[in-house]
């Protein structure tokens, strides 16, 4: 098992930046790659980026692209996500979650560990 825990999140004007911390703990070595969702009240938990452990390959979602970066640094076991240009559309509860596995899937039931989450909420 890996325990991730999340951070970073808050409340932010539309334009603004925030960077998201996930940082994994326990059996970190058997997952790889690691995955950030968001959902929103009412709505299916949504695929927002994808790295990998090793390779730091990525892959974004149209939504975020060009928006968002993910990063990670492997001595602190640490997955960001850095958001720009924040939208009001980008308002959730925003989740990582870890998989084994260098295929970096966009599918939320691919992963099989999961942070609690931290809200990230946009104003206009």
């Amino acid at each position: 098992q890996v325990q991730l825990v999340e951070s970073g999140g808050g409340l932010v004007q539309a334009g603004g930046s925030l960077r998201l911390s996930c940082a994994a703990s326990g059996r970190t070595f058997s997952y790889d790659t690691m995955g950030w969702f968001r959902q929103a009240p009412g709505k299916e938990r949504e695929f927002v980026a994808a790295i990998t452990w090793r390779t730091s390959s990525t892959y974004y979602a149209d939504s975020v692209k060009g928006r968002f970066t993910i990063s990670r640094d492997n001595a602190k076991n640490t997955v960001y996500l850095q958001m720009n240009s924040l939208k009001p559309e980008d308002t959730a509860v925003y989740y990582c979650g870890a998989k084994a596995g260098g295929f970096l899937s966009a599918h939320w039931r691919s992963y099989n560990n999961w942070g609690q989450g931290t809200q990230v909420t946009v104003s206009s």
